[in-house]
Order: C-alpha cells, then sequence, then structure tokens
C-alpha cells in the first residue's frame, strides 16, 4: 500500500468540520493534490451527527479528553427510565440506536444564504434533501391567543408575525402596535436604493433603545422582533447593528425558494450532512482521505521551495506540502486566540411528542415544517438577567428520529449548571404544555466553546505559519452565518492564486452527462 509520505500534496486540510469540508469542496475540480486528514474515527469535528451508541461514545471521549483545545467539555447523557421499561407496551420507548441521527451543532441555512447558492452551482445539492422551518415561537404564558397559540392544555406559546398578513391576523397585538409593527418592517425591509440621500443610520445604540426611541414600538414586541434577529445576547446586549441586518435576513428570505418559508435544514443531520456530501464530492476529485490521522508538528522549512511546508503525522510519516489548513480547535500547536470566544450551554432532547401545533401551514401551497425555533425569554424562565433560551424542534420528517417522537435541540448563552438549568426549564416547560403523553425519553447536555456573530468582531484566518493557516472556533450561531463561507473563499485564494477569478467560486460544470433535473 502506498504510504502518504510518498506524494507531495498541494494542500494538507486537517479536520472534517464543515469549513474544512467546504474548502476541500471547493478545490473538487481544481486538480490539486488534497489530503483531507481528521484526527477522529468519524467525519464533522464540531458538527458531526451521531446515533445514540455513538453519541455515548462521544460524551465518554469529552470527559476523557485532557487536552484544553477541545470545544467540548462537561457531556452527560440521561436515559428515562420509563423508556427502558419493556414490560409496559403502551409507554414511549427509545428506538435502536441507529434510528436517530443527532447533531452537535444544529443550524439551518436561510434560504438567501450564500451556501445555498454555492451548494447549486457546484451541482451537490442533488445529494440533499431540505425541509422548510416554519414558524418562530415565542413562550409567553397569558399572552397567546387562542387561533395561534394553543399547545395541549395550556396557552404558553404565540407565533411571532413574519409578514403583513401575519401582523394583521394575529390576536394578542392591539391595532396601535400594529400599526407600530408594521412601520418599522417596512423600513427594515425598504430596498436600499429608495433610502432618502441622508447621514446613515445610527445603529450603535442597544437594539431596545432603537425600537423604543426611533419607532415607539411597545415593550411587549421587543422579544419576538428580538427571537427573528436570532441573538443570544440579552436586550440590553444586542446592538440594533447586529439585529437590524438578520432580521431584515429572515424577512427577506421568506418566499426566496416557495411559499410559507423563508429558511431550511438539510435532512439527516443538517451541517453534517452537508459536510458528507462535500467530502463525497472531493473524494470523487482525488482528494484522499484518511480517518484516525492527526498532524504532529509543522514546519516550514523552504523559503522559496515549491513545498515549503514539513508536515509531521503523529504516526512517524513526514510529508511535503504547499499549503496546510486546520482550526485553532483541531490543531497540533496550541490554540492563539486572537479574539473573544464564548461558551454557551446545548442539549439534545429525544421527546415522545410530535407537537403538531408547532408546525401549521401558514400560506397555502406552502411544504410541511419539519423544523420551528421557539426562544424563551429569561424572564420567562425565572430569571430576567440571563440571555434567552432557543430551542429547535425538529420533527421525524427530517430524519433524524422515529415517527411519534421529536429532537429539541437547546442553546443558551450562558455556560455550566446555571445555563443547562435553564434549558431544562425550557424543555420541561413545552412538554408540560404538550400533554403527559409527552416526556424526555433520552438526552444529551454539554458545553460548546466557539464564537458568535456580533456586529463588532469579524474572525478572519489565523496565519500561523507561511503557508499554514487555522480556521476560527466553530460557529455557535443557530443559522449558517455567511461569513464561515467568505473565510473558506479567502483560503481557497490563497490555493489557487492566480487561476481563478472571484466568479469561478464553487462555480462546476456537470459531471457524466448529470442534468439540474
Amino acid at each position: 500500500m502506498e504510504s502518504l509520505s510518498d506524494t507531495t500534496w498541494d494542500v494538507i486540510i486537517q479536520g472534517t468540520g464543515l469549513p474544512q469540508s467546504l474548502l476541500a469542496l471547493a478545490l473538487s475540480r481544481s486538480g490539486k493534490k488534497v489530503l483531507h486528514l481528521d484526527s477522529n474515527q468519524y467525519y464533522g469535528g464540531s458538527e458531526a451527527a451521531f446515533s445514540l451508541d455513538e453519541a455515548q461514545e462521544w460524551a465518554d471521549r469529552v470527559n476523557d479528553a485532557v487536552s484544553g483545545s477541545s470545544p467540548f467539555k462537561d457531556a452527560s447523557i440521561f436515559t428515562s427510565q420509563q423508556s427502558q421499561d419493556t414490560q409496559d407496551a403502551s409507554s414511549p420507548k427509545l428506538s435502536s440506536s441507529r434510528s436517530y441521527t443527532l447533531s452537535l451543532s444544529p443550524h439551518f441555512l436561510y434560504t438567501r444564504s450564500k451556501l445555498i447558492s454555492s451548494l447549486i452551482s457546484s451541482k451537490v445539492f442533488r445529494q440533499l434533501e431540505f425541509m422548510a422551518v416554519g414558524s418562530w415561537w415565542i413562550y409567553a404564558p397569558g399572552q397567546a391567543d387562542s387561533d395561534n397559540g394553543e399547545l395541549g392544555a395550556e396557552k404558553v406559546l404565540y407565533r411571532v408575525p413574519g409578514n403583513r398578513e401575519d401582523v394583521f391576523a394575529a390576536n394578542h397585538i392591539s391595532m396601535k402596535s400594529k400599526r407600530t409593527l408594521m412601520r418599522l418592517l417596512r423600513h427594515i425591509t425598504k430596498p436600499k436604493e429608495d433610502e432618502a440621500p441622508v447621514e446613515d443610520e445610527d445603529l450603535s445604540m442597544p437594539f431596545q433603545e432603537y425600537l423604543a426611541s426611533k419607532f415607539s414600538v411597545p415593550e411587549e414586541l421587543h422579544n419576538p422582533l428580538l427571537s427573528l434577529s436570532l441573538s443570544q445576547l440579552p436586550q440590553k446586549g444586542t446592538s440594533a447593528g447586529y439585529a437590524i441586518p438578520r432580521i431584515e435576513r429572515h424577512l427577506t428570505s421568506i418566499g426566496a425558494l416557495g411559499p410559507g418559508f423563508g429558511a431550511v435544514v438539510a435532512k439527516y443531520g443538517g451541517g453534517a450532512e452537508i459536510l458528507q456530501v462535500a467530502c463525497r464530492a472531493s473524494a470523487v476529485g482525488g482528494g484522499v482521505y484518511a480517518l484516525d490521522t492527526r498532524l504532529g508538528e509543522v514546519r516550514h522549512c523552504q523559503e522559496g521551495g515549491e513545498y515549503p511546508l514539513q508536515a509531521q503525522l503523529l504516526s512517524g510519516e513526514s510529508l511535503q506540502t504547499k499549503f496546510v489548513f486546520g482550526a485553532m480547535t483541531d490543531d497540533p500547536h496550541k490554540a492563539n486566540y486572537s479574539k473573544p470566544h464564548i461558551e454557551v450551554a446545548r442539549s439534545v432532547t429525544v421527546a415522545s411528542a410530535t407537537f403538531p401545533s408547532l408546525f401549521p401551514v401558514t400560506v397555502e401551497g406552502a411544504p410541511m415544517p419539519a423544523s420551528t425555533v421557539l426562544m424563551f425569554p429569561g424572564e420567562a424562565l425565572g430569571n430576567p438577567q440571563s440571555p434567552p433560551v432557543y430551542l429547535q424542534v425538529h420533527s421525524s420528517d427530517t430524519g433524524e428520529c422515529p415517527r411519534q417522537q421529536s429532537v429539541i435541540y437547546g442553546s443558551v448563552a450562558l455556560a455550566g449548571s446555571e445555563g443547562q438549568a435553564l434549558l431544562e426549564s425550557a424543555v420541561n416547560k413545552l412538554l408540560k404544555a404538550e400533554g403527559p403523553g409527552a416526556i424526555v425519553l433520552w438526552s444529551l447536555r454539554y458545553t460548546h466553546r466557539g464564537r458568535l456573530s456580533t456586529d463588532e468582531t469579524r474572525w478572519e484566518l489565523d496565519n500561523y505559519l507561511p503557508s499554514y493557516f487555522r480556521f476560527p472556533p466553530s460557529s455557535l450561531d443557530l443559522a449558517f452565518e455567511d461569513d464561515t463561507l467568505d473565510l473558506v473563499k479567502q483560503a481557497w485564494k490563497k490555493i489557487m492564486g492566480d487561476e481563478v477569478g472571484d466568479d469561478d467560486f464553487m462555480v462546476f460544470e456537470d459531471r457524466d452527462g448529470a442534468s439540474d433535473q
């Protein structure tokens, strides 16, 4: 068998996380010799998706790890005793391990995302199946209306208006507030060419101050609008400069790929499925893959030479390459965080409920949603100073769990036991509202370290050595942010040099007579 050291490589990529896998996809038609490594025995890194047994193995490895550079810690798994009781045939039970595909880093794609365009232009979209993300919901007991907010026996959630028709149909918003909200939404979605030639709008103030001072938006609408921005910071910590562009993204994405929805999630594991498809495309293009293989020392040894980097594998092999790309959290060298990173509490819950009230088809001709977003403000969970808790509920249509069950992904920008307590409280309130048959069958809880997009912090590729670059820590955002794809494009241009132009990025012709159909 030919040794990896017998080849001189154009690019070595360490890690199969989403940015590294997208870089491999971008190089799949370049003719470059690409070696793609992962120190794990599975694909995906921070974006991996697991069966139940694989999740248990992963949690054990996280807790046994001694490296401080790991993006995960404090993993624990809970299995309901009721779900293990085989004596009662009528009680809800877990299915076999492989009936589940559970993501460590769930995120969805807005329909106007650059990644959607790249998946189409690179032709790999044919290997993916996307499901619609439906409504946004706010937990607010006593405010929900009987038409939109009833879950089981209690009214604890109401649907966030996403368009003009939603605003005027909502019974829980006064007519005065509706007019105020419509004025704000028209301002946010107004085409830029329609703006009057005046000085730029000041968006440096806190979002809640912007809403109150600029548009007199009542306080009852602040949390719903915050949820559309997907900010994981409290109201006071979210600037208008962050929230306004993201609310615009949300509103203008609705209808771009079909009526009634503005975001999608990839079936069978979200981002994990996208990166798997990207790696397959790279392998078809000649990329070489080696799992359970890790880089050791990387040295710059040939100034001006064709292959300036010498990369040592922990197995002892020495490789020559032009470029090395990795990630700060999957790197043989000490992680050097040049910008602040944070830790969030996350949970993955398998529930014995289908939550039919959460998946309405709101527009004629729209597809049945398979995912929905819930926001629990800190004050609604008894902690007014805490960030909001977000729950993403995925139905079995996503292929992530069996019928009659759902997967609930939870996230709050508050690490440790305090964050996990808020997640548990939010999940329990949702299940209680659904009824006595809705229980937790299985749950995974952990702390995830990475980066959150803000209007003040912009991450770049870390140039650790000449021709050796590292992607920043994994994104903790709930929706895919285009800055990740921008970093992949920067990496691709460094490798390709003057051979290509910007318009060539991820634009491929069909292989073997395949068609867009």
